[in-house]
């Protein structure tokens, strides 16, 4: 099973209303993606913590039916 780009974006929106989001399908096997988003929650944050957030978002899919997703996070 996999996760479409559409529902990664919405999973994150719903932690993250403010997010700005721009994904992309690295390998076109909807399994691999590289993600870029920006909100004001990462602020004051480190690289790390930022990334947990994402993670947390992503309701536990992250390693199951998402394999891989590179973060770019940016604070707003």
């Amino acid at each position: 099973m996999t996760l479409k780009i559409e529902e990664i974006k919405s999973l994150i929106k719903e932690s993250m209303p403010d997010a700005e989001i721009k994904i992309q399908d690295l390998a076109g096997d909807e399994n691999h993606y590289s993600a870029t988003i920006k909100s004001k929650i990462f602020t004051g944050k480190s690289k790390i913590e930022q990334h947990k957030l994402v993670y947390k978002a992503l309701k536990g899919k992250m390693g199951n039916e998402l394999h891989a997703l590179q973060l770019n996070t940016i604070e707003n």
